[in-house]
């Protein structure tokens, strides 16, 4: 396992890091129970893995509750990030519908302070807003009260994570170029770049570490999702069109020879494109066994792709990979 600095907080984190929704939800088409879930953090770690990304709206605090459980005699070997922002406490969530966010300094005590007894801690590494809109990272005195918390210690950085699907591009630029953020989290890989690209430019100068999620486009890059998928209802996959798949599979043609000049799957070929750009610190994966964990480990070993690999897969993205678009059916 290969490690960089997550941003101006300095903290070295695992180039791979452990997506921990899915073990507080079954949003991926499989539900996990705690005993394997447990098994799946420990084997992370013992392949090198060191960050765990969760949030206190994963199962209602459910995935930050099986993290403690994992590692409560390891809190110093392990970086824990989570995120806050919805109110949980007093809204129920239906579906995969948001619900009401609350981006107010009481309301960022409160939900730290509840995040912190569900890991059992004294202190989270990285503590991000979850989906802010641009209001909440216009607030002054919101980000005044995340810079006092670093200042007291319960905090040791704290970011934004864009979503909950593509874009934000308005936030995420406000957020790095006018606040003290170590990171931003993002939508980032192969099929949908933008507005990762012109992220990794503002993150390089601002010293943000860029953190990428859904890094296989939703399973199209892993090879385990086509046209003929059928998801279960509660996969949030489900809302990907089947237009939007058939065409992405044709582009995933477009690339195979890059992949096949280096000896790489396109699944090899996702990861390693990411990490092949400096500006992003952690790429976030989504494993549901530990067989896809160690997996997604061997993909960090330092051999990416080079400027020039990198300079035609922008050609090919700049030019819809040279395909022409779907057209949805009515």
């Amino acid at each position: 396992m290969k490690y960089r600095k997550l941003g101006k907080s300095g903290i070295k984190v695992s180039e791979i890091g452990f997506g921990a929704w899915v073990i507080g939800l079954d949003w991926w088409g499989k539900k996990i129970d705690d005993d394997n879930a447990i098994r799946m953090l420990k084997r992370a770690y013992d392949l090198g893995i060191n960050f765990y990304e969760t949030a206190d709206m994963y199962g209602k605090g459910k995935s930050e509750r099986v993290i403690a459980e994992a590692f409560k005699d390891m809190r110093n070997e392990v970086v824990y990030s989570t995120k806050w922002g919805y109110d949980m406490y007093n809204v129920e969530q239906i579906g995969h519908n948001e619900i009401l966010q609350r981006h107010d300094p009481g309301f960022l005590e409160y939900a730290l302070e509840q995040s912190m007894k569900r890991l059992q801690t004294n202190y989270i590494d990285v503590y991000s807003l979850h989906n802010p809109k641009l209001d909440a990272i216009k607030n002054d005195s919101l980000f005044m009260s995340l810079d006092s918390l670093i200042q007291s210690g319960k905090i040791k950085s704290h970011g934004v994570s864009l979503g909950p699907a593509i874009g934000w591009k308005d936030e995420g630029l406000f957020a790095m170029e006018r606040r003290s953020i170590s990171c931003l989290q993002t939508v980032y890989n192969i099929l949908e770049q933008e507005p990762g690209r012109t992220f990794l430019d503002t993150a390089s100068k601002n010293n943000v570490g860029v953190m990428a999620r859904v890094p296989d486009a939703s399973g199209v890059l892993t090879g385990k999702v086509s046209e003929k998928t059928v998801f279960d209802k509660n996969d949030h996959r489900g809302n990907r069109k089947k237009e939007w798949i058939i065409e992405a599979m044709q582009k995933i043609e477009k690339i195979k020879p890059i992949a096949n000049a280096n000896g790489w799957n396109i699944s090899q070929m996702a990861i390693k494109f990411i990490l092949s750009q400096m500006a992003i610190s952690i790429v976030i994966p989504t494993a549901i066994d530990i067989e896809e964990i160690e997996m997604f480990v061997e993909m960090s070993d330092g051999k990416y792709l080079n400027e020039n690999e990198l300079s035609q897969i922008t050609d090919l993205y700049n030019n819809n990979f040279y395909i022409k678009p779907i057209i949805p059916s009515k």
